[in-house]
């Protein structure tokens, strides 16, 4: 009974084990009189210089401060922490505090996962309490000003609105601008296979041609599916769909808690499988070209490889966008899937039968928590700003559940123990090797993407049978797979998409990086030219649906509304 109430306390209150984390690198600093004595003096130095270089900001000389500002860091822009002596003062204690905290965890560190959790914890913290966040913000006081006090009343009210209904958390997006159908998920097509846990959705043709060999889209189920139809113009679906290309896309269900015990040998049976043979059978064509993305891109590898295994082929081609295989290395993942905090999630699924949407969704915010929360703590609430229509944010707060035996097994086996790319990992009761994918395959990493860093989507290269092509784009794990041409886009890559061989890539990142060129333009391109040179013959485009599968509905079907 104890242990259970512990167990319930430590789930609600530290869902990521932050208390436990600060302790233990609180105890080993302790220990280190000698590195703590010597960040105390430093933070004492400097607090001491602080009074000077004011008074040079105030004769407008250089104030050559005692710790420098980020030039990144967006939340003091403005003129007057630099040129207003009293905020200088505010900016600099605050900043010479934070690098007090930061050195005081480097005199306790001594355990990576602990370490990071604590300095996780340290930032939120600093985030939370940076002099940006309250009404001193000469941002805030000059909206204020200019609005006759209507920006403070509007932003109370946003903030008493965020409180009652979103948990306290600021809006961060207007999704009332979006539509799903109309400017959001709406390139035209038809649903034409359901089950009970997948739609698929075939896309109607907008060439007189295609190539023969069809596509079919492979999204994680940890998002709705239309982050590959994110936009008219910003959607990759519409993009093949307008290279000559006939597309077929997964829709998962929204799973709820009558969905608890389903694993993913389901997923692989009832999602990919199954919309492999609806693919099939509608177009005649025995080769597919899957396109796949995060988590829906280890699914369709370990399909991949189970169906290699047993001779089928029917995968003609392969792309993965911002997709782990190799799960060794995943950066700040580590610390919300180390075994205590997988126990502390499998406690809140085991009363559900699912994790929330939402908890998943504050994971991450708190990873990025000066972004993602209190950027938009100053914005809306401070502020009294609407939040901005933008489509990726959107599509973002439009989250998923995921069912309690599967993400549990998917966390606990790969983020766990990796075995995906240890080579023991049993799918429908097939032993995986990732080198029995033997198809070519194009893998893209985004240099900014935090969830799937790219120098671990690089390891899949290292893994796979067939030849591979890698590009690193820019932008991060969104940005980075939407991505059409612009002209802030870029990517990098060895040799050229459609060549007649695919150069051998390094195993090392670093050393691939050396040999990559940096291209001006979108991987959408370079990955139409690569995709185009294995898609066959053009023909007139297949008939919407089959026999066997009529159409049932217009995309984008039913269970993206879940």
């Amino acid at each position: 009974m104890l242990n259970h109430l512990q167990k319930k306390l430590t789930s609600s209150l530290d869902p990521i084990g932050w208390g436990p984390a600060v302790a233990s690198v609180a105890g080993r600093a302790v220990k280190n009189p000698r590195a703590v004595a010597g960040a105390t003096t430093e933070y004492a130095t400097r607090l001491a210089n602080i009074p000077a270089a004011a008074t040079r900001v105030w004769n407008a000389a250089d104030p050559q401060p005692p710790v420098q500002l980020d030039s990144k860091d967006r939340r003091f822009s403005d003129a007057a922490w630099k040129e207003n002596p009293a905020y200088f003062s505010l900016l600099q204690s605050y900043l010479a505090t934070r690098e007090y905290v930061e050195d005081l965890a480097d005199a306790g560190s001594g355990d990576p996962v602990q370490d990071g959790k604590a300095r996780q914890f340290a930032n939120l913290m600093f985030d939370a309490l940076a002099p940006s966040n309250f009404l001193i913000n000469p941002g805030v006081l000059v909206r204020a000003l200019d609005t006759g006090g209507a920006s403070l009343f509007r932003g109370a009210k946003y903030a008493i609105e965020d409180v009652v209904h979103r948990k306290g958390l600021p809006l961060k997006v207007d999704r009332e601008a979006f539509t799903l159908g109309e400017n959001m998920a709406a390139t035209p097509g038809k649903v034409v296979f359901r089950n009970d846990l997948i739609e698929v959705i075939q896309y109607a043709p907008q060439t007189g041609e295609v190539h023969e060999i069809p596509i079919l889209a492979a999204p994680p189920w940890i998002n709705k599916y239309y982050i590959l139809d994110l936009a008219p113009q910003r959607s990759l679906i519409e993009w093949a769909v307008q290279h000559n290309r006939t597309v077929f896309a997964i829709s998962y269900r929204n799973p709820d808690e009558s969905m608890h015990e389903i694993t993913m040998d389901d997923y692989y049976r009832q999602g990919v499988a199954a919309a492999l043979d609806a693919v099939e059978e509608i177009t005649g064509s025995s080769r597919i070209e899957v396109l796949s993305i995060c988590l829906g891109g280890a699914m369709a590898a370990m399909a991949a490889a189970r169906m290699g295994r047993l001779g089928d082929k029917r995968i003609s081609a392969f792309t993965m966008l911002n997709t782990l295989l190799d799960y060794s290395e995943v950066g700040e993942l580590a610390l919300l899937t180390d075994p205590a905090t997988l126990d502390r999630v499998e406690f809140r699924m085991s009363k559900q039968g699912f994790l929330s949407g939402n908890e998943m969704a504050g994971s991450f915010d708190m990873i990025r928590a000066r972004d993602l929360i209190f950027n938009y703590w100053v914005s809306r609430w401070m502020k009294g700003e609407k939040p901005a229509a933008f489509d990726i944010l959107a599509w973002n707060e439009d989250s998923t559940r995921m069912p309690a035996k599967m993400h549990s097994h998917y966390l606990r086996s790969l983020y766990g123990r990796n075995e995906l790319a240890r080579g023991v990992y049993e799918l429908d009761g097939e032993v995986l090797d990732l080198s029995d994918i033997t198809c070519d395959t194009y893998v893209v990493g985004a240099i900014n993407d935090h969830i799937v860093p790219w120098t671990s989507s690089y390891k899949a290269t290292g893994l796979l049978g067939g030849s591979v092509r890698y590009v690193l784009t820019s932008g991060g794990h969104v940005a980075g797979a939407v991505n059409p041409p612009n002209p802030k886009a870029w990517f990098e890559a060895v040799g050229a998409p459609d060549g007649e061989k695919l150069p051998t890539l390094p195993e090392d990142p670093k050393a691939w990086s050396e040999k990559a060129t940096r291209t001006a333009g979108s991987w959408w391109e370079d990955w139409t030219a690569w995709s185009t040179k294995r898609a066959g013959e053009l023909v007139a485009p297949p008939a919407m649906g089959s026999a066997q599968h009529p159409p049932l509905c217009d995309a984008p079907g039913t269970y993206v509304f879940e």
